[in-house]
Formats: structure tokens, C-alpha cells, sequence
């Protein structure tokens, strides 16, 4: 994924407000971009970065001036830094030979050094533009060898918000190199990522990034134990499982079945005691196939044994999560559970009736009990 950061990178498919520059004005872009003249450098940047906004086509055509800005960020100039790294960002945007040309050109080293910038400006730009280039996977390597983990790590501490969710993107998007994993968790992202969670609106796609990055880091210990040992932090994750989109949701339930997999007598009962059954239970009803089966899974495992008491007994859902409300009276989510639980069981009983009732308005009186109807399907 690239950057959203919609004042730089222009997401949009068209060519640009100010229409298709001429050969000629092109020309004179690259001119003075590659100019002695300092001023003459930033106003070339700033066209470049407005023609790019949205245009596919003048980026392939101003694409040799990516040499030229880079040399701008290594100025020591703010001014210089700013004009040329938003031009870069525009460049590389939905264009995957500008954003290997970028990192081969050099633009790696200084871009880094920004993520550390006092400037907020220059470090949100700093970190749009890694964003942008960690789109690509042919620069996921080079960029984790520049040391961008702990800063994007950093940025998610103490960014601005823009600046936060940015990182938030470009760590999930170096996390799919197995090893970064590691990397990530060793520069401590839990916290950060936990508070990020607590700011934001839980149905965002910025909290989608996050969930989506913390259900591969919690197959590793150290990812469980940071989020047990973060003040809230487990509690955090649960409430996304009922105010977060379908696809938080789904990393969410992963990420619990997991923790609670790899080791149920030490997770079982902290799960529990953050009032997780009433997300469950919706989640075995509106989820994703994979969030639902998940769902009932985990349910299983949190149940006060996770077989059943008797061959029997029947494994339902009913039977799963009354034994499971039966031990957590003393929590108020319970009667909820208890309430939904109650509700779903109603509503099941409903549409199986409405069901039954269309399958025997579609067969003729005359047909026997066992004949077909029209659909193919016999009806008993």
C-alpha cells in the first residue's frame, strides 16, 4: 500500500489540474532542476510535484529528475528538503520503476535522516515518502537495511497524526519479510501501536494497518507478553472486535485464537476477563467465513473445557458459550453475552420457520411428504 497523504500524493486518475504540460515547458523543468541556481531548483521541484500529483504520464516523463532531488535533500536546506522529497513522494506514487529508481538513486539515506527531523513538516513527508517506497517489494530490503524500522517505530511514538498512520502503513508493509517481524518487535511497536488504537476510530483504515500488523506479531512471545503487559492493552484489542471493520475484525480473532492456542491456561482467563464473548458471538454470525470459524474456535478454547463434558452433549455455540457465562457472572458483559446469546437463538428459530414455511409454499399439496420440489431439494 502506498501513501494516502492526499496533499502530496494525489490518488486520483486523472492528469492534473493544470492540464498536460508541453514538451517545450518540460524541457525547461529538467533544465532548471539540473540548474545551478537554487531558487530556480525549488520552483522546477514544486512544478514537478503539482504535474504529478496525477498525471501517470508526467511522471514517466519527469523521471530523470529524480537524480536532481535527491541531490536536493543531501543540501541541508529545509526549504530545498521539502520541495524536493514532496516531488519525490509524487513520483513514486502508482509507479513502481520511479520508486526502485528513487532508492537506487540514493534518496534512502537522507530521507532517513528526516524521519528524525525536529521539523513535524519534514518528518511527516519523510515518512509518506517511505511509505510510498516500501510499496514496492524489490525496495523492502534496502530500506529495512537503512535501519527504518526503530525510526518509523519512533514516528508511531511521537509522530503527528498523519505522520503515525503513515508508519503504522510502511511497518505492516515491511512486515511481510519474515525477519522484520522480529525487527519490529525487538524496536517495541506494541505500545505505541495499542495507543495509536486508543486515539483513532476503530473502524478506520488506520486501525485496520494496526490489527493487521499485530496479529503476525503476536505468534511470537514477546509479542503476547507486550500486550498483556501494556495497561489496557489486550482490552483495546477486544473492543475492535465490535466496533472494527469486518477486516480488523478477522486479524483481531487471529490474533487472540493464537495467543490463546499457544498457551490457554496463561491467556484464557485474561481473554476473558475483557468481556470478549459478546464480539464473539456477533463475529459467528457476521464475519468473514474465516473470522466466523475463528470465532467459534476460540470460543471453544475459552470455554471452561475445551471438549465437551459428554458424547452426549452437543457442541453448539448455546452450549459453548453458556459454559462460558456461567463462570464470568461476576462480569457485566456476561448478561450480554447472555442477552445476544438469547437473541440469536430467537432469531435462528425465526428463519428456520420463514425457511420451511417458503420450501412448503413452493411444492403442490398433492406431492408426498418426500417428493421434490421444484428446486430439487426434497422436502422432509
Amino acid at each position: 500500500m502506498e501513501s494516502t497523504w492526499s496533499r502530496s500524493s494525489g490518488e486520483g486518475s486523472g492528469e492534473g489540474s493544470g492540464g498536460a504540460a508541453s514538451s517545450a515547458s518540460l524541457g525547461e523543468i529538467m533544465e532548471r532542476i539540473r540548474s545551478d541556481d537554487r531558487e530556480g531548483r525549488i520552483e522546477a521541484a514544486r512544478e514537478i510535484r503539482r504535474l504529478t500529483k496525477t498525471s501517470s504520464r508526467h511522471r514517466r516523463w519527469l523521471s530523470g529528475a529524480v537524480p536532481p532531488l535527491v541531490a536536493m535533500l543531501r543540501s541541508g536546506s529545509e526549504e530545498s528538503a521539502e520541495a524536493a522529497i514532496l516531488a519525490l513522494l509524487n513520483l513514486g506514487v502508482k509507479d513502481e520503476r520511479n520508486k526502485i529508481n528513487i532508492v537506487e538513486a540514493g534518496a534512502l539515506e537522507p530521507i532517513i535522516h528526516l524521519l528524525q527531523s525536529p521539523n513535524p513538516d519534514l518528518q511527516e513527508y519523510a515518512t509518506a515518502a517511505v511509505l510510498t517506497l516500501t510499496a514496492s517489494s524489490a525496495n523492502k530490503l534496502a530500506i529495512t537495511t537503512t535501519g527504518a524500522i526503530p525510526l518509523l517505530v519512533e514516528v508511531l511514538k511521537e509522530g503527528n497524526a498523519q505522520a503515525k498512520a503513515d508508519a503504522v502503513t510502511a511497518l505492516y508493509n515491511l512486515s511481510t519479510l519474515p525477519d522484520n517481524l522480529k525487527a519490529i518487535l525487538s524496536a517495541k511497536a506494541i505500545p505505541p501501536l495499542i495507543n495509536l488504537l486508543r486515539t483513532i476510530k476503530k473502524s478506520s483504515k488506520t486501525a485496520e494497518k494496526c490489527s493487521a500488523l499485530i496479529e503476525p506479531l503476536l505468534n511470537f512471545e514477546e509479542g503476547r507478553n507486550a500486550l498483556i503487559n501494556e495497561e489496557g492493552g489486550v482490552l483495546t484489542v477486544v473492543e475492535l472486535l465490535e466496533e472494527g471493520s469486518l477486516q480488523s475484525k478477522e486479524h483481531i480473532v487471529g490474533a487472540l485464537l493464537t495467543m490463546c492456542e499457544s498457551n490457554r491456561s496463561k491467556y484464557r482467563e485474561i481473554i476473558l476477563k475483557e468481556g470478549v464473548i459478546p464480539g464473539l458471538l456477533e463475529l459467528t454470525v457476521k464475519g468473514t467465513p474465516n473470522a466466523q470459524y475463528k470465532a467459534r474456535k476460540l470460543l471453544q478454547l475459552l470455554r471452561d473445557s475445551p471438549y465437551p463434558r459428554s458424547e452426549f452433549q452437543a457442541d453448539t455455540i448455546e452450549n459453548i458459550v453458556s459454559n462460558i457465562v456461567a463462570h464470568i457472572d461476576r462480569d457485566d458483559r456476561a448478561g450480554k453475552a447472555k442477552k445476544m446469546l438469547a437473541e440469536m437463538v430467537q432469531v435462528s428459530m425465526e428463519q428456520s420457520l420463514r425457511h420451511l414455511q417458503q420450501r412448503a409454499l413452493v411444492c403442490t399439496p398433492s406431492e408426498p411428504p418426500l417428493s421434490k420440489c421444484p428446486s430439487g431439494v426434497p422436502f422432509k
